[in-house]
Parts: C-alpha cells; structure tokens; sequence
C-alpha cells in the first residue's frame, strides 16, 4: 500500500522537473534571440551586467536585453570613401581611408553592439604610421545589411570577405580587432583560409560557453544551467553548434603573427581565458597588459603605451612577410 504513495510522489516530481526544464528552456530561447537579433526600434542598449542595479538585474532576468541595431554616430575626420562588399551574411557597409604610398593597409573590426565609429581613434593613428585604413560594419551592425549577430562565428566569414578584397588590391594587410572581432578573426583564418600579414587582437573571449557565464557571474546569478542552455539556442536559432565557437581552439591554428592585448581589470574576458589563448597561438607572438584598464579601448588609460606597443609590433611584422 506504500508503494502506491511514494509512486505518486515521484511521479508529481518528475512532472515538475520536467515543467522547470521546459519553463528554463523557453526563457533561454527568448534570451538567446533577444541577445543575437537587434531590433529597428529606436533605444539604448542594456547597460552591461556590471553596471545595472539588482532591480534592473532582475528586470532583465526576465524580460531580456534592450538590444537596438548598433547605428554609426561618428563620421571620419580623415578623407575616406564608403564601399559595399558582399559577404555570406549579406552587403557590409566600409570606410576606405587609402594613403598615396601606405605601408599596407590595416583592416578594422568592432565588438558585440559596437560599429566601425566606434574605432576611428584606432583608425586615425594607423593613418598616422603611414597605413591605409578600411573599417567595416558587421553584418546586422552599423550601416550594414540585416540584424542578426552571432557573436563571433558568421562574422568570420565578414573577416575573410575584407582581408580577401583588400589582399587582391596588393600590399601587406593587418587585422585590428577587438572582442567580438578578434574571436571572428582567429576563426576566419583556424576554419575560413584566411591569412592576413599581421594581428593586434584585443581582448578575445575563450569561447562562447565561457563569456556567457561571466555575464551571469556579473549579475550575481549561478551560470549553470542557463548559460549552457544561452549558448545551445543561440546557436539552434542561428543554425551552427555554438559550443564549438572556441578562441582557444582556432588560435592553435592561427600562424599569423599576432599581438594580443588584454586589460587586467577587465571584467567578462579572464585572464585565464587570455593565457590560454595566447598560449596556443601556433604562430610568432606578442602579449601586452594594461593595468586598471576593463573592457574597453587600451587607448583611454594607457594611450602612450598601446600607441608604443602597435607602433613597435607592425614594422616588426613587416619585415616577417
């Protein structure tokens, strides 16, 4: 007679288990989208986690990101053109900011919910040594077609579509790219056979996995099991195997000479995540840390510096090719 309680008892337990699944799987969905698909309405993006209050935290715990399409809110004050080339995830938006005799032209790439005005600090100085500059708008960012971003693993193919078309006009071509762009980079040349003069990469996340649980460690919310679940739809509803999206295994493919910077207070790239990368670059390499700086450009803190630490990488890497 027992038997019949305790049978009714699991069963109700396996039934709310199985509600508390289906209930986290269908708010990991409805993050995922929100996190990989902008929208066309006018806004703001979510602050980052760091910066939210625990009542705005819990707002976006269960609502989900502001996610608005990145928009270009600064133009060049150097001559340039804008070009349209035409990439696998649809037509990019560029600035080409050629020089009459460059040393080469160095090829630009923003981070998640960023756009190509947000680097023309960066652009400005490479103008500076004496190189043509190209900045490029991700496809669903900025100026360029559509509304999807996959953090890093269709972007690649943005990556080989510019380096290729600038490579076909002749000269040395070297990447710049941070966050975001640094993991399409090493991507575009482990899987895509793409292979620039030269790297300055600045803070690449580990992997996928890795970046979505520093998110929910920045909200104070355990990261098991929502991040593995994050990173599973994201890539279901982006149609690739968002586990595989790895920094540390594409850079053991990466032969590139590469420079990689990083900021000790950085708060969503450890410097675990950095070791590893860094570590496993299977090409020449440099490292640079910057003291107190987080995610964000190297420039603001340590200007002298990050100006001291490119200027002295790329005639090195120059005279490498």
């Amino acid at each position: 007679m027992r038997s019949q309680p305790l049978f009714r008892y699991g069963r109700r337990t396996l039934v709310l288990a199985a509600v508390v699944f289906a209930g986290l799987n269908v708010v990991a969905a409805f993050h995922a989208w929100r996190f990989t698909h902008f929208t066309t309405e006018a806004g703001t993006h979510t602050d980052n986690p760091e910066q939210l209050t625990p009542g705005q935290k819990l707002w976006v715990l269960l609502t989900g990101i502001e996610n608005p399409k990145p928009v270009n809110r600064q133009r060049p004050a150097f001559p340039y053109a804008t070009l349209h080339l035409h990439s696998p995830n649809g037509r990019l938006e560029c600035w080409y900011g050629p020089l009459a005799h460059p040393r080469g032209t160095v090829a630009l790439f923003h981070g998640y919910t960023s756009s190509k005005g947000k680097l023309l600090t960066e652009a400005a100085h490479f103008r500076r040594l004496g190189y043509s500059i190209l900045l490029t708008d991700f496809a669903g960012n900025g100026g360029s077609a559509g509304n999807v971003c996959t953090v890093g693993h269709h972007e690649a193919a943005d990556v080989a579509t510019v380096v290729r078309w600038l490579q076909r006009r002749g000269g040395p071509v070297f990447v710049y790219a941070n966050s975001m762009g640094a993991v399409a980079t090493l991507r575009a040349e482990a899987e895509l056979g793409v292979r620039p003069t030269a790297n300055v990469l600045e803070c690449p996340y580990g992997s996928m996995l890795e970046t979505a649980q520093s998110r929910f460690r920045s909200m104070h919310v355990p990261s098991f099991p929502m991040a593995n679940l994050l990173v599973f739809w994201g890539g279901i509803e982006n149609d690739f195997w968002a586990f595989d999206l790895d920094a540390t295994r594409y850079a053991a493919h990466v032969t590139t000479p590469t420079l990689l910077l990083w900021g000790e207070a950085d708060p969503r790239v450890t410097r675990a995540e950095t070791d590893a990368i860094f570590a496993a670059l299977a090409g020449s390499k440099r490292r640079q840390d910057f003291a107190r700086s987080g995610h964000e450009p190297y420039w603001r803190r340590h200007r002298a510096l990050w100006e001291q630490t490119i200027r002295n990488f790329l005639p090195r890497t120059t005279n490498l090719q």
